[in-house]
């Protein structure tokens, strides 16, 4: 897998990682997270520029979960239920998804990057329920950016260590939404009530 994923790096940069990163969100088998942990290794390499890795990323996750918010509301939930079934598309895991979406609300759309299975899906639903497109893209790209961050990031942070780091968030990635939602929470406690400016 290593030698795909340094194969498309280096034939195609940035537009691969957009294209990977677009085509995966859709729903294509493609090891977004591994892609993403792979390509931070790469910037602590210095092979790629962070800034770009990191932008392209986000643009191809966004792209992706737009085309698949329109997807569901193009197609409407009859024809995904009766063609769904090819990428694994089906009236129980929407139904699980939309019930989800009545629990957890908008912010499923941020942290929902995390759960696997849940990207694609949950953008799709959003489409066959008519969500406000500002809302979606509001709180889906907001997702998009701090799942590319992190995985990146990760990836960069312990460079030729990316294969241990690689199998823990593979084996516990159903615990990242909470445990980044705290953290997100605790860094905006910090800054806002305990970081005071010098004088």
């Amino acid at each position: 897998m290593e030698k795909h994923l340094d194969l498309l790096l280096s034939q195609y940069g940035y537009i691969g990682i957009f294209l990977a990163l677009a085509l995966g969100v859709v729903g294509l088998p493609i090891p977004d997270e591994l892609l993403l942990t792979f390509i931070g290794n790469k910037v602590a390499q210095g092979k790629l520029v962070l800034l770009f890795a990191l932008g392209s990323a986000f643009l191809g996750g966004i792209t992706g979960i737009t085309l698949s918010y329109f997807i569901g509301q193009k197609l409407g939930l009859p024809l995904l239920i009766k063609y769904g079934r090819k990428i694994h598309i089906t009236a129980e895991r929407i139904e699980k998804t939309q019930h989800k979406m009545n629990k957890y609300g908008s912010m499923l759309l941020v942290f929902g990057y995390f759960v696997p299975g849940l990207r694609h899906i949950i953008a799709i639903t959003a489409g066959t329920s008519n969500m406000n497109y500002r809302k979606f893209a509001l709180f889906s790209y907001t997702g998009a950016l701090l799942w590319c961050a992190f995985f990146i990031f990760i990836g960069r942070g312990f460079g030729e260590k990316w294969h241990i780091i690689r199998n823990y968030i593979f084996l516990y990635r159903v615990y990242l939404p909470p445990l980044i939602f705290i953290s997100i929470v605790v860094i905006l406690i910090y800054f806002v009530y305990f970081k005071k400016p010098k004088q």
